[in-house]
């Protein structure tokens, strides 16, 4: 998947949303870096085609989306699924958080997270675009 990964011309993007994370991002970041979560590597802003991860563990082949207020409009809404379809046909399984699940229970959103990557087989929880829980 490399020639498929962080290509150049999305750099400047990455970096951007990398030095502009929203708090909810930042707060489940302090608990996925440097291998803190059953010693898988994930990485912030991570791009797959034209397409940029919040994060992304490679071994795993696993992304971690978590959507704000903005991600519930219909525009942003049919983008998501279009996005996330994109992304699994390529393999990749997606787990999706609101803002409000990071804040309320960030414990069991690792825990989530965690039964994810150690399941292995792609099947569990993938929940759509649209929670409308935020």
């Amino acid at each position: 998947m490399a020639n498929r990964s962080n290509k150049k011309e999305l750099k400047n993007l990455r970096q951007n949303l990398r030095n502009n994370m929203p708090p909810a991002e930042i707060l489940l970041w302090d608990k996925l870096k440097a291998k803190q979560l059953g010693g898988y590597k994930f990485r912030r802003q991570h791009s797959i085609d034209q397409y940029v991860l919040d994060f992304f563990c490679p071994k795993a082949q696993l992304a971690i989306e978590v959507d704000g207020d903005s991600h519930y409009q219909e525009k942003k809404i049919e983008y998501d699924r279009e996005r996330q379809q994109h992304i699994e046909s390529l393999g990749i399984k997606i787990l999706r958080f609101t803002n409000n699940e990071i804040y309320d229970r960030l414990d069991g959103v690792l825990g989530e997270i965690l039964r994810k990557l150690e399941e292995g087989s792609g099947e569990g929880k993938t929940s759509s675009p649209a929670r409308g829980e935020d």
